[in-house]
């Protein structure tokens, strides 16, 4: 057994995540990075480091996903989405931003809705990581993850505190943050929308099928699966979805 795999076998027996679902060069390139970082020759060497120092471990896991982020990234996306939200009568639209990152997806979501007016909705946003998670919750954001917002609605979903913008309870209160693992956790559902944008792409085509299977199956009859741009999905009726739009699929009935 090669050192790496050997590496990913300990890992998953600390932490629950099994890197031989990820893209293999990418996550070795990007660990190897933090090992040598860290000052080890060999990933035994790191691993027991991982074992022994809980910051050397929640650095790696933040590592290991991408938490760059922005509100309202691709707004023309946005705004399809909104045309295909699917109508719910008689209870709250529930919505899950999965592998969610420091929350700049679901509360943008939150505030998109609230300039819709007229829908109850529950936001369930998910991340393997627990420290991006805490952040998201505080809601605090620089001004260039905040750019692409009109100033109307900055004036009216955030509050200026220094150089920072903090959510308005307006949109907190429709967010609930949870740690969860889309390789390892059960999936919440019904949902009639999931949103999962630029992290597919890091997962082996074995991993990816698995994750589509369990969207497909959380989403109700007519509901949305939003993804990221390089994330276009060829067989999708296979997996019950048919396109409806550039990154929308509509789970059918």
């Amino acid at each position: 057994m090669d050192e790496f795999l050997q590496f990913a076998r300990q890992l998953e027996r600390l932490t629950g995540i099994d890197l031989t679902l990820y893209k293999r060069p990418q996550m070795e390139r990007r660990l190897t990075a933090l090992r040598e970082k860290r000052g080890y020759r060999r990933f035994q060497d790191y691993f027991r480091a991982l074992e022994e120092q809980p910051e050397i471990l929640n650095e790696l896991l933040d590592k290991m996903t991408i938490n760059v982020s922005e509100f309202l990234r691709n707004p023309e996306r946005w705004q399809a989405l909104m045309q295909h939200l699917p109508e719910v009568a008689g209870r709250p639209l529930k919505a899950w931003s999965a592998a969610c990152a420091s929350g700049e997806e679901p509360y943008t979501l939150a505030l998109l809705l609230e300039e819709r007016g007229g829908v109850r909705y529950d936001i369930l946003a998910t991340d393997i990581d627990r420290a991006v998670l805490a952040r998201a919750e505080q809601g605090y954001y620089k001004e260039h993850q905040v750019r692409s917002l009109p100033p109307a609605w900055l004036e009216r979903y955030f509050r200026r505190d220094g150089d920072a913008y903090a959510v308005s309870s307006r949109l907190r209160r429709h967010v609930r943050f949870l740690q969860h693992n889309l390789l390892a956790d059960p999936y919440p559902g019904p949902l009639d929308l999931i949103i999962c944008r630029n992290v597919l792409i890091y997962f082996t085509d074995e991993a990816k099928r698995r994750v589509i299977e369990g969207f497909s199956a959380s989403l109700a009859p007519g509901g949305i699966l939003f993804v990221g741009s390089t994330e276009q999905f060829i067989g999708a009726e296979r997996f019950g979805f048919s396109s409806v739009g550039p990154f929308l699929y509509r789970k059918r009935d």
